[in-house]
C-alpha cells in the first residue's frame, strides 16, 4: 500500500470512529489522531519520502514519549495501543 493511500485509510478510520466508538474510545482515538496527523505533517513540512513503516516508527516514537511522560492513564493507554494497532493494520 502507498503511503498516500495509507494516511486516506487512517484518516478515514479516524473519523469513522466518530460514529461507532465509546467517548473513551473517541478520547483515544482523537490523541491518537493527533500523533499521527502531527507525524504525517513534519513528513510533508519536510518533504520526506517515507515509506508506511517509517511513518509508523515516527508515530510510535511520539507515542513512547507521551507514555514517558504520564500523558495517559493505564486504561487510556491500552485504548491508544488497540486502535493504532486497528490502524497500523490499515496497511
Amino acid at each position: 500500500m502507498s503511503l498516500v493511500s495509507y494516511i486516506d485509510a487512517a484518516q478515514q478510520y479516524f473519523d469513522d470512529l466518530v460514529v461507532k466508538a465509546t467517548d473513551d474510545e473517541l478520547f483515544a482515538g482523537g490523541y491518537l489522531r493527533g500523533h499521527f496527523d502531527l507525524a504525517v505533517g513534519y513528513a510533508q513540512v519536510e518533504e520526506l519520502n517515507l515509506e508506511v513503516s517509517e511513518l509508523n516508527e515516527t508515530v510510535e516514537k511520539s507515542l513512547v514519549k507521551a507514555y514517558r511522560n504520564g500523558e495517559l492513564n493505564e486504561d487510556d493507554k491500552a485504548l491508544v495501543v488497540r486502535i493504532w494497532e486497528e490502524v497500523k493494520a490499515l496497511a
